[in-house]
């Protein structure tokens, strides 16, 4: 299979194979959609990591098959393309980016989708569908100036430059930087930490800002307060108020 999705204590990876350069094809991209549904809904994946291998995250669409499309093709193609991503972006739980080499057009898009990226010291990240004469289609426009502000992603848009991963730290682009071999393990150990939380609480957080950041101040302060009041039903948070008072802060246990 091009992409898969591997549980290992509580912690789902996604992980992209289609050597050398894990080229997003039409597969793949509906591919990553089914597995994304299918982690959102399992109880037993409560962080999830997106991986590429060692070598490369994902080096863009498959230019191929993309230039045998034609403008109607396109016109449905795009939606199932934008849809596919925004999978990933909705997963209900934390995700993590570990992006190694290139993370290029679709695949730096794809590591938009995530909650943060954790990039190796030789990765290299950018948007460089300009060159062909297009823009980005599956939410680079919208992510990507949301994530690093308008004017810092226009220039990266409208140049179709590479940064390197310092710069790319620098802009906000990644999060964080390590040794290119250790990439999937901070990754790892960053979601499978998370595992370990309270998955209602992590939910409502990633809801309320995610949505928030759609809507104006006030309607964000709704989102907020909803989630704030619905988290008193649940058990997680009787267990965590409990632990507080008896133990101290830090030390409850929610699994």
């Amino acid at each position: 299979m091009t992409v898969t999705l591997e549980v290992s204590e509580g912690v789902g990876t996604l992980r992209l194979d289609r050597p050398p350069m894990n080229a997003l094809d039409i597969a793949i991209q509906d591919r990553l959609r089914e597995l994304a549904e299918e982690a959102s809904r399992r109880d037993d994946v409560r962080a999830v990591v997106i991986y590429g291998g060692e070598k490369v995250f994902a080096a863009g669409a498959d230019i191929k098959e993309m230039q045998a499309m034609d403008h109607a093709a396109m016109v449905v193609r795009s939606r199932a393309l934008q849809e596919s991503f925004t999978a990933v972006a909705r997963i209900p739980k934390p995700v993590v980016a570990a992006v190694t080499g290139y993370a290029l057009g679709g695949g730096c898009e794809l590591a938009l989708c995530a909650d943060i990226r954790i990039a190796a010291d030789n990765a290299k990240l950018g948007q460089p569908e300009i060159l062909l004469g297009l823009i980005p289609g599956a939410g680079g426009t919208q992510r990507l100036s949301r994530l690093i502000g308008p004017s810092k992603a226009k220039d990266l848009i409208f140049t179709g430059r590479m940064v390197k991963a310092d710069e790319a730290l620098a802009l906000g682009l990644v999060d964080r930087v390590v040794a290119a071999d250790k990439v999937y393990e901070e990754a790892h150990a960053w979601a499978a930490k998370l595992a370990q939380g309270p998955a209602l609480a992590l939910r409502a957080a990633k809801e309320s800002i995610d949505a928030g950041l759609e809507t104006d101040i006030e309607t964000g302060l709704a989102i907020e307060r909803n989630w704030f009041a619905g988290l008193f039903a649940t058990e997680d948070r009787e267990r965590g108020m409990r632990s507080f008072v008896e133990e101290g802060p830090g030390k409850a246990k929610f699994l």
